[in-house]
């Protein structure tokens, strides 16, 4: 049944299907299609739990103009969270004080604000043990503060949403853009996912539950979007009808059984071999580790069909290429117009997902690549050192222009680092003004 005759059926419209519709018509299934009893049903808000297949494939979207922080709302509330944990820290406390006026609305089960960044991850991951779906937010020097929980999560398989709404760690104080959080997030065995645009962000926070629950996954996802140039800049975005709402998370799906002191991997830290130093010790800890690494890797063919790939490309055939992430995406696709107008052709390759890492479509989008320019907004370049690190010949890979600590990305920054890269003149100044 299709999410427009659930709705239907929920106001009590009759629904006359002809039998050769019925044997005509195929659902889409991006992703296997849920088997979840109340699929069909209704919740306590009049809600039809939904396929997500039909959520975002059969159902009618509306265009709605919102901030990302509004977007994450509504996406949480079509998203059966049982539990969200809040702390305020700039720019994220928005988007956590509406999710409170959902708890309020009786969307969520339990919300309440924390102690601390690092008592909310705490909290999350008790929760999450509990068999609720979980949502929480941070930012910045709340992601730092929180990080020892987020390997606990994962090695913990709990399939945990955390959005980073990326801005500045360092001192000075710095409340703007800045994604070198996500630079400390790439080993911690969760997924990473970074979104462009305020849409992005809706798709991802919801197809984002389903990946993270499926069986062979379980591990918990960190969306990221770039701080107020996604949460706090309005943008039309497509939303399902709020009559809509994902099936609940199913524990007992869950790979591994409730862990509690009884159980593995959680009782192995009461057992007396962990607790000394031998090479049993080690062996468990380091197979657990690469357990959940591959439960990562596991997610890709999942990934790839509810996000239509790990990539975008666009023009791949030109010799140079802008290799990107989040709003430095949005930066290129401006400053490849302004080459275009100066008879410059470049290409276009949007990373969706961080971890999984889109080895092999890089390696295939590159190939004819001669020269490949990472944009980033943080000092360290880690998006182009993960680049450089799986593609052969990566003398190829030029890392930046980025920038830190906040400040701004102009596409006429990338076009003349671009330009004087390839040794071309680069306009002054002073001809700019002129213009």
């Amino acid at each position: 049944m299709t999410a427009a005759q659930l709705l239907a059926q929920r106001d009590g419209v009759p629904q006359t299907i002809k039998e050769e519709e019925v044997e005509t018509v195929t659902p889409i299934a991006k992703i296997e299609r849920s088997r979840h009893e109340l699929v069909g049903q209704k919740n306590n808000k009049g809600q039809v739990y939904t396929d997500v297949n039909d959520m975002f494939y059969a159902s009618e979207q509306t265009p709605v103009f919102f901030t990302g922080s509004e977007v994450i709302k509504e996406a949480i509330r079509r998203a059966s969270v049982g539990t969200s944990v809040a702390y305020p820290i700039t720019p994220q406390s928005e988007a956590a004080a509406l999710i409170g006026e959902l708890y309020a609305e009786g969307y969520l089960d339990e919300y309440f604000r924390g102690e601390s960044e690092f008592a909310v991850m705490g909290q999350c991951a008790g929760a999450s043990f509990g068999g609720h779906r979980v949502f929480t937010t941070t930012a910045g020097p709340g992601t730092l503060r929180a990080m020892e929980n987020f390997p606990m999560w994962a090695g913990s398989r709990l399939p945990i949403q955390v959005c980073v709404t990326c801005r500045g760690v360092n001192s000075p104080l710095s409340i703007q853009p800045d994604t070198l959080e996500m630079h400390y997030l790439l080993e911690t065995g969760m997924m990473i996912w970074h979104a462009e645009t305020a849409q992005d962000l809706f798709d991802f926070i919801l197809k984002g539950f389903i990946v993270a629950e499926q069986p062979d996954v379980h591990v918990p996802i960190a969306t990221c979007c770039d701080g107020f140039f996604v949460t706090h800049t309005k943008d039309t975005v497509e939303l399902p009808s709020e009559d809509l709402c994902l099936p609940p998370y199913d524990p007992y799906r869950s790979p591994v059984p409730v862990m509690d002191m009884e159980s593995a991997p959680i009782r192995m830290m009461r057992d007396p071999f962990v607790m000394k130093s031998n090479y049993i010790s080690y062996s468990t800890h380091a197979s657990w580790q690469q357990e959940v690494h591959a439960a990562v890797e596991r997610s890709r063919k999942h990934t790839i069909r509810l996000l239509d790939g790990l990539i975008d490309t666009f023009n791949i055939d030109r010799k140079i290429l802008i290799v990107a992430s989040g709003t430095a995406v949005s930066q290129s696709r401006e400053a490849i117009r302004l080459m275009e107008n100066q008879g410059i052709e470049v290409g276009l390759i949007k990373i969706k997902t961080i971890r999984p890492f889109p080895t092999e479509e890089l390696q295939e989008a590159t190939a004819n690549a001669h020269h490949i320019f990472v944009p980033e907004f943080n000092i360290a370049g880690w998006l182009a050192k993960e680049i450089k690190a799986v593609l052969d010949n990566n003398k190829r890979v030029y890392a930046g222009p980025h920038v830190a600590g906040g400040m701004t990305l102009p596409s006429e920054v990338i076009v003349d680092e671009i330009k004087k890269h390839l040794g071309m003149k680069v306009a002054s100044a002073t001809d700019r003004s002129a213009i």
